[in-house]
């Protein structure tokens, strides 16, 4: 299997982060950010939305939240 990362940002925080499936981490992204990574966090802070191979992702308050039916409603 390969190793599978998913570099995500959070609505109000600037910078980006890399979770890495594989080994259950997540690590924020080093600055200065250069190339199409770059590019697309600025159109992110912007306000755009970028997604690319994730079909999934809801951002929710606390880890309890997230079995807790934080989607009911």
């Amino acid at each position: 299997m390969t190793t599978q990362v998913v570099v995500f940002g959070v609505e109000g925080d600037d910078g980006l982060w890399l979770a890495d499936l594989g080994t259950g981490t997540v690590t924020r992204i080093a600055e200065p950010l250069t190339g199409a990574l770059a590019s697309a966090n600025q159109h992110r802070n912007a306000g755009a939305t970028v997604v690319k191979g994730v079909n999934f992702a809801v951002r929710a308050n606390s880890a309890g939240s997230v079995s807790g039916g934080f989607m009911d409603g």
